[in-house]
């Protein structure tokens, strides 16, 4: 397929809560392939490089401190991050910046739902976070179908409908 061409899915349940001080988006997607294959892609730094939006010096299957490289385009940004739990193939929690993300994986009688739940400062981020990662999992989801897309990263989402998500979030989200 021509990246080119790819374009997104419909936007995805979304909920934002606010907790200490923080907001967590809860992101859920369906996704047609088994926990152990979508758990795979969500820790093995090679499955990561080719859809997420960072790449990972390690596998995030252990717990333990990890870089993950933020990608956009010619840039790139190591941060420090730390998998503080990993139970294959049902549980995936790591910070990133200073962020935490947390990646529930739940068998369906078709394949996974995908639940993250990303921990933010500032509400306002909320649209443009669910956004990307809606971007990423698309492309993760091409991925494990056998249809590479190839990575959207940074600048690039702005080229697959990253804005028009952005809005439809902020909808969803009672934000605009």
């Amino acid at each position: 397929m021509d990246p080119a061409a790819f374009r997104p899915s419909p936007p995805a349940q979304v909920t934002a809560t606010p907790a200490d001080g923080r907001w967590t988006l809860r992101f859920v997607r369906e996704l047609r392939h088994p926990p152990e294959r979508v758990w795979a892609a969500l820790t093995d730094p090679a499955q990561l490089g080719e859809w997420a939006p960072f790449l990972a010096d390690r596998d995030l299957g252990t717990p333990g401190d990890v870089v993950l490289t933020l990608v956009d385009g010619d840039a790139a940004d190591a941060q420090p991050a730390t998998v503080r739990r990993a139970e294959a193939p049902r549980l995936l929690e790591h910070t990133w910046g200073g962020d935490l993300l947390r990646w529930e994986l739940t068998p369906t009688d078709d394949g996974t739902r995908l639940t993250l739940w990303h921990t933010v400062a500032d509400r306002g981020t909320l649209p443009m976070v669910a956004a990307g990662w809606h971007l990423c999992v698309d492309v993760a989801d091409r991925l494990l179908a056998g249809d590479p897309v190839g990575p959207v990263r940074g600048r690039a989402a702005l080229d697959h409908g990253w804005a028009q998500l952005r809005d439809a979030y902020a909808r969803k989200l009672g934000d605009g």
